[in-house]
Parts: structure tokens; C-alpha cells; sequence
């Protein structure tokens, strides 16, 4: 037998460690060549972390959102084959001494029915627990010392709720007890005096049980003592949840780009009315090409408007005050998953038609949402979209993503009659406000105004999106 230790690689430029976001194997496990034993993740994208040998998982390198350098050791896995270091990890010979033997012998002799977890030492960061209290196994005495590491948060998640002191029910609102069975009374006020926080043992009753009338009475004498009306909600305990991996991620850039950039928001309401039914037009004769939403559609609009507003389409490098204004619409589109909000970036976007961006639009939403995106599918774009759909709301005042310099946010379509212009006629139409947030160090308030009337002269006209 042998030790494989498989040292986290380099997974990507200028990367120097990589969170532990998911653990897909726990030690004692029984782990085969290219199985997916971690998924790591850096600044710019999630990494699987496939096993390159068979065996069994010794060792582990920390507990989910926990930093670890690339070239540490992730994982230790046992295995039968002593030619596994070719594949790029360490193997370590690891024949007990005879000192170890004997320590080891006789501390099972003074711990008998302790069951040994394994012939090697303790995780490298607490993988299993932390000591006999939480149900793992004790630490034998020629076991290497493992830091204490706190259990996850979730776990320790309790209630404030005070505990009845004595054997009596509780009394009052701070007892959520079920009504004492010893007292007469029918399933209904039982079930009353359960859900208003009341033990029937303290209600008075000239009766030979008790009533909804003296319930009604035991509420009218306690007013104000905090008994729950009916239908109200219970209290629930307090949780904690640790702030980690892309929700880390996500507080960490908003905070940046709130703590650096100073922001303004310009808002203006667009007609769409022509924008969706040619929408509706385009969908009825699509075949076996994706539905358009409104999405795609804004994007073409964005990059026909850009090259006339170059100072939106950029990033601002402000260490090196530098604003690098792209020649080409690499579009962010915020998306939410499971996990919180990723950025997916349309390559080339000024590239593309209306059903490209439909079908590219499709293709990275769903490998956002099932964690596949790859490193050169995030980042470095030079402009993002925001869109909440039909949750878009009135208006939206979005954060801008670092380092670039605007985002974009369509907000809810909603109808409303308007007026047409020729004395009191009335129509109904479709309207939308569209919110831009921007860097004001390189962005001014004009330039921002201006360019959202050319994306409205576009949206409101929509056979200018396909002329040339």
C-alpha cells in the first residue's frame, strides 16, 4: 500500500489559491480514476477536480469555503498501485513503526469499542470532526495534532426560544406546548388553544370542559401578554449561514465596485409596443430556431448604439488610470443560479444575429445554472445587461461590474393608455423603463442621457435593429 497525494494544480492565470466550495467524497471513501472528488473555486470560474488514481480517501485538505494554495495538497487517497506519483501528486510510504504499533495497541486496550477510522492520521483540516462530543472517533495518542476547526453553522443553528423550566407545562406565551391532555375539551379548542400559545390547564371554566367561550375570556383577562391571534405566524429559530463560494464571491466584487466606483443611475421609459409585436411576429414564424424574449433584441440594439458612445463600452483600470475602450461588445449578461449571481459573457456580441444571440443567450443560462461554465466564458467583458424579466419591477438602480464601466437594466413591461399626440386620443401601449448605472470618473451624465435616446430611437423603431 501506498499514499497518493494529489496537489492542487494550477487552474488558472494569475490564480494563487482556490476556495473548497463542494465536497463530493469524505474519508474511508473508495474513490476511481477521473471521479470528480471536489469542486474548487477562484475569482473567475468552478473547477471540477477529478482523482487521477484509484483508492481510498485518507486525507483532506479543509472544509467547504476554505482557501487553499495551488500546488498544497487536496487530497490523500490510499492506494495499491506504488507507481502513482508519475501522475503528477507525491506517493508516501506509510508502514507503521513498531513505536507507533505499540502506543497504538495500548490505547485500544484502555479505549475498548472505540472503533480506529483509519491508519493514518487525522484529516489535514478537521474533515471528519472535531472530537468525541460530535460522534467521531478520538484522536489516538500518536496522532499528529489537528488544528480545532468550528463545525459548520448550520448546525449549531438553535432556537431563542427559552425551555419550560420544571415538570409543569409551559405557562403563558413563551410555552408552545401542546394544551394538557388531562383537561376536557373538544379537538377543536384544543386545537385553538395550541395554536394561540395557551395551556388549557390555566383556563378557568364553570363548565365540565373547557370552551371556545372561555377561551374567548382567558384572552379578553391576559390582553397584551403576547398570545398568538389566530393565524398568526410561530417565531422560528435564528439561523447562521456562512457566507461562502459564490455568495463570498459576490459580496466581495459588489463591495469593491460600491467602495470604488462612484455610481449614478439615469432612468427612462421606452414605447415597445412596435419592439414586441414584432416580437410576437418573429416567434410565430421561427421553426426550429429558439423563442426570442426581449433580450436578445436589446442586445442587437446595444451594439449598433455603442460605437457612438465608445466611453461606455470600456474598462477603467483606475490603479493605472487607464480607461481601455474596446472595439468590440464582449456582453456581460447577469444571470441567477442556485449558487447567486454569475456573469456569463457573450463573446463578440456585435458579431452576432438576433437568433444567434437567442441560441448563445440559451447555452449560457443553463450552464450557468448547472455549475459548467468555463474560465474563458467569464469575465473580461465590457459592458453587462441586468434583467430581472417579468420581476423587473418599476426601476432598477444596478452596480456596475468592475472593472468595467455601465450595465443596463430593462425593467418591467407593463400596459398603460397614453396619449397620442392629437388631442385626447388614447391608445394602449407597452412600456418600459430602462436603467443605466455608470462610472461618473468616466462616464458623465450627458453621455449617459444621450445614449440611452439612441437605444429608445432603436427599441421604438424596431426595423432599424435589421437595416443596415
Amino acid at each position: 500500500m501506498s499514499r497518493f497525494t494529489f496537489r492542487l494544480p494550477d487552474i488558472g492565470e494569475g490564480i494563487a489559491e482556490a476556495e473548497i466550495v463542494a465536497w463530493h467524497v469524505k474519508l474511508g471513501d473508495r474513490v476511481e480514476e477521473d471521479q470528480n472528488i471536489a469542486d474548487m473555486m477562484t475569482d473567475k470560474a468552478t473547477v471540477e477536480m477529478e482523482s487521477p488514481v484509484s483508492g481510498t480517501v485518507v486525507e483532506l485538505a479543509g472544509e467547504v469555503g476554505d482557501q487553499v494554495a495551488i500546488g498544497s495538497a487536496l487530497v490523500v487517497i490510499e492506494t495499491e498501485d506504488a507507481g502513482a506519483g508519475d501522475m503528477g501528486g507525491e506517493v508516501v510510504a506509510a508502514p507503521p513503526s513498531p513505536e507507533q504499533d505499540e502506543v497504538a495497541a495500548q490505547y485500544e486496550a484502555e479505549n475498548p469499542g472505540v472503533e480506529e477510522a483509519a491508519s493514518s492520521p487525522l484529516p489535514l483540516a478537521g474533515g471528519a470532526g472535531g472530537g468525541p462530543e460530535n460522534g467521531s472517533t478520538p484522536a489516538r495518542p500518536n496522532d499528529t495534532p489537528t488544528p480545532a476547526r468550528a463545525e459548520p453553522v448550520e448546525a449549531r443553528a438553535t432556537s431563542v426560544t427559552p425551555a419550560a423550566s420544571g415538570p409543569s407545562t409551559s405557562s403563558g406565551p413563551t410555552g408552545d406546548k401542546a394544551p394538557n391532555p388531562h383537561v376536557l375539551a373538544s379537538p377543536a379548542v384544543r386545537a385553538r388553544a395550541r395554536d394561540l400559545g395557551i395551556d388549557l390547564a390555566q383556563v378557568k371554566t364553570d363548565a365540565d370542559r373547557v370552551r371556545h367561550a372561555d377561551l374567548d375570556a382567558f384572552l379578553r383577562y391576559n390582553a397584551g401578554q403576547g398570545y398568538r391571534s389566530p393565524g398568526a405566524s410561530r417565531a422560528r429559530p435564528d439561523e447562521q449561514v456562512r457566507v461562502i463560494g459564490m455568495r463570498r464571491r459576490i459580496a466581495e466584487n459588489m463591495a469593491a465596485a460600491k467602495r470604488h466606483i462612484p455610481h449614478f443611475t439615469y432612468v427612462d421609459e421606452i414605447d415597445v409596443t412596435a419592439l414586441e409585436a414584432m416580437r410576437a411576429d418573429l416567434n410565430t414564424h421561427r421553426g426550429n430556431r429558439p423563442k426570442l424574449t426581449m433580450l436578445p433584441l436589446l442586445i442587437v440594439a446595444i451594439c449598433r448604439t455603442l460605437p457612438q458612445f465608445p466611453m461606455l463600452n470600456a474598462r477603467y483600470d483606475d490603479e493605472a488610470g487607464v480607461v481601455t475602450r474596446s472595439g468590440r461588445v464582449h456582453l456581460g449578461m447577469a444571470a441567477q443560479t442556485d449558487a447567486g449571481l454569475t456573469v456569463p459573457v457573450i463573446r463578440d456580441a456585435q458579431d452576432r444575429n438576433v437568433w444567434q444571440l437567442a441560441a448563445e443567450i440559451a447555452r449560457l443560462a443553463e450552464a450557468a445554472r448547472a455549475n459548467k461554465l468555463k474560465p474563458d466564458e467569464l469575465g473580461n467583458g465590457t459592458i453587462t445587461v441586468t434583467s430581472l424579466g417579468p420581476l423587473g419591477g418599476i426601476a432598477t438602480t444596478p452596480v456596475i461590474n468592475r472593472p468595467e464601466v455601465a450595465i443596463i437594466g430593462p425593467n418591467k413591461i407593463v400596459e398603460r393608455p397614453v396619449f397620442t399626440g392629437r388631442g385626447d386620443e388614447i391608445r394602449r401601449a407597452k412600456l418600459m423603463n430602462l436603467s443605466i448605472s455608470c462610472d461618473h470618473r468616466v462616464v458623465d451624465g450627458w453621455d449617459a442621457a444621450s445614449y440611452v435616446q439612441a437605444l429608445k430611437a432603436q427599441l421604438e423603431t424596431p426595423v432599424l435593429l435589421f437595416a443596415d
